[in-house]
């Protein structure tokens, strides 16, 4: 069950108006990692958990979390796009800068939301759920976790970096703070199950089923040597249970592909004959 407060988590406001940005933001609300793909991959993560209530219930306290910083950041867009329908515009596009990259305001605040923001990112292309990962297997998962923050946090960066707005950067910096929490609880978790279990995923999958031949062998597919001085291509595997070598001419292993001619009711190209391949005459003179 949920239930919501009307104080938001943390403060959302700008010290003025600013719609250019407000487009900007969109991209750390309904973009490939903001925060409504967090929101929804750690909450389907948590209800599909299976036998690990501790996993669960940190799931979905960081899940709940993170509607709360969806929140946080619709207001801000909302008060960022005030007053903001022609002036603002018009004043954008006199920065030659401006005008090209950003086309002044998202046009949609105005037209769609009314002065709203949008579950979009910043080039309006509408949020998606194949953004989300929520596979079963918590180690599996709290990778990509680990990897949608350091990606998030990344980006709030760099919108912190771009506007000089005290209100907007002391919510950012509460953001930030935030993800780095969540990237330090991330790798606690991917730690805690790497004890118990192997680091690779899945660690259930049978040994004596998989090629070790080649398991722990870096090949060299690329021109260059210079991967061979990697911690990947020597000494004692990250999972423990096998030692690293590197291949500096991997050769092919498998057959060369040739396929049967499809049916003639598919109306694929017919088969050339040797031959025609060969330049021969089909005839004799």
């Amino acid at each position: 069950m949920f239930y919501h407060r009307k104080d938001l988590q943390y403060n959302a406001k700008p010290d003025k108006p600013d719609p250019v940005y407000a487009k900007k933001l969109q991209e750390v609300l309904g973009g490939q990692f903001g925060e409504i793909t967090v929101a929804m991959q750690y909450l389907f993560q948590g209800w599909n958990c299976r036998g690990n209530e501790k996993y669960r219930d940190m799931l979905l306290d960081i899940g709940t979390e993170e509607i709360a910083h969806v929140e946080m950041l619709a207001t801000m867009i909302a008060q960022l796009v005030d007053q903001a329908p022609v002036e603002t515009q018009e004043q954008a596009a006199k920065d030659p800068l401006v005008g090209a990259v950003m086309g002044g305001m998202n046009p949609q605040h105005v037209i769609v939301s009314g002065l709203g923001a949008q579950p979009n990112d910043s080039s309006g292309y509408p949020w998606n759920a194949r953004y989300t990962i929520a596979s079963g297997n918590l180690l599996a998962d709290f990778r990509a976790n680990l990897n949608a923050e350091s990606q998030g946090r990344l980006q709030v960066s760099r919108l912190y970096e771009s506007t000089t707005d005290h209100g907007v950067r002391d919510m950012l910096s509460f953001l930030i703070a935030r993800d780095t929490m969540h990237q330090n609880q991330w790798m606690a978790a991917i730690e805690e199950l790497e004890q118990h279990q192997s680091a690779v995923v899945p660690s259930t999958f049978p040994k004596e089923q998989e090629k070790q031949e080649v398991a722990y062998s870096f090949m060299n597919f690329s021109e260059g040597t210079e991967s061979q001085n990697g911690r990947w291509a020597s000494g004692e595997s990250m999972d423990h249970m096998g030692t690293f070598s590197y291949d500096a001419n991997p050769a092919p292993m498998g057959q060369i592909p040739s396929l049967q001619p499809a049916p003639p009711y598919v109306h694929n190209t017919p088969p050339l004959h040797a031959h025609e391949t060969t330049g021969s005459p089909t005839h004799a003179p």
